[in-house]
């Protein structure tokens, strides 16, 4: 099967966004040209799985930054025709996360990256996450979207490696104890 990989940055107190979405506590730092591993994480990934409030969030920015074909996991966006200039990159899907999975593992993917919130959660209380890669931002927001909710039980995870960045960025890979 098709294994799921995670890679996101959350603040100190761990939240992903603000409530209404906004990640400027993130994009406004004055650390963008230092290297963060993404280029590294996704060089081994067949596609990216996201969420429709990433996907949202995404079409905002002026650049469509994916060069790899992305599901948009959405029961709202299925019947929603793609943009134009997305065609052959993008498409929606009602599917659950482990169907998902096993639809990719069909179609010869090997290594899928998960993007966003409410979507790691929902794979990781499928049991279907095996390694995370996460970016603590020296920053307290104070409220948000947190990066992890309820789960039905306790979810073990081994740390693979950490390190720090002269940004004061601290970078944590885990992996998944089965």
């Amino acid at each position: 099967m098709a294994t799921a990989h995670v890679f996101i940055a959350t603040s100190l107190d761990g939240f992903i966004a603000r409530l209404d979405g906004d990640i400027d506590w993130l994009l406004q730092r004055d650390d963008q040209t230092e290297d963060h591993g993404y280029n590294d994480f996704i060089a081994d990934k067949d596609v990216i799985v996201m969420g429709r409030g990433t996907y949202e969030k995404v079409l905002t920015f002026d650049t469509w930054f994916y060069d790899r074909p992305v599901v948009v996991l959405s029961a709202q966006l299925t019947d929603t025709p793609v943009p134009e200039t997305l065609k052959g990159k993008v498409r929606f899907s009602s599917l659950s996360p482990r169907d998902v999975m096993d639809e990719l593992t069909k179609q010869g993917m090997h290594r899928a990256y998960v993007d966003g919130g409410q979507l790691v959660q929902s794979f990781l209380r499928e049991g279907l996450i095996a390694e995370m890669v996460i970016t603590t931002v020296p920053v307290l927001i104070g409220s948000g979207r947190p990066l992890f909710g309820t789960l039905p039980h306790d979810v073990d995870l081994k740390l693979v490696s950490s390190r720090c960045f002269a940004s004061g960025l601290v970078q944590s890979t885990y992996r998944l104890i089965q």
